[in-house]
């Protein structure tokens, strides 16, 4: 047996491309992937808001105004003991939930009564860093911005 026998198999410049190659498509999938956390928090978080907004009509529906500013939000999960004192309270609120939530940060949602620009409440989610102003995931949504 005098004929060649070549073994099959790949050279150092043939793996070092692929590697190269999965390493621009990792770093560029995994730009998208790292942004999309912090889009889905923001987006969760102002769900929640217009699921505020919806139970706070509902409140005003059922007792001729909205909860006041010391009642705050709480107001949607139990009947509220400081004045005014709703007569006909629903048994489970109007949230899902007995527990306000809070947004995707961990921190409490704000609620001001009377809101900015002449509306009657606001409700406020600070972002990342729970204080007023900030850019990104810490920037400011608010009820009136939807």
């Amino acid at each position: 047996m005098n004929v060649a026998t070549r073994k099959a198999g790949f050279t150092l410049l043939e793996i070092l491309t692929v590697v190269l190659i999965i390493s621009i498509l990792a770093t560029i999938v995994g730009v998208k992937v790292i942004n999309k956390p912090t889009q889905a928090r923001i987006a969760a978080t102002q769900a929640q808001i217009q699921e505020f907004r919806s139970a706070l009509q509902l409140y005003k529906m059922s007792h001729g105004n909205y909860p006041s500013q010391v009642q705050g939000l709480e107001a949607l999960c139990r009947q509220p003991t400081a004045a005014p004192v709703p007569e006909r309270y629903p048994d489970g609120g109007y949230l899902e939930s007995r527990n306000l939530p809070r947004d995707q940060w961990k921190n409490p949602y704000v609620y001001l009564v009377p809101g900015a620009d002449g509306a009657p409440f606001e409700i406020i989610s600070y972002g990342a860093d729970g204080e007023p102003g900030g850019a990104d995931e810490a920037s400011d949504i608010s009820s009136r911005d939807m």
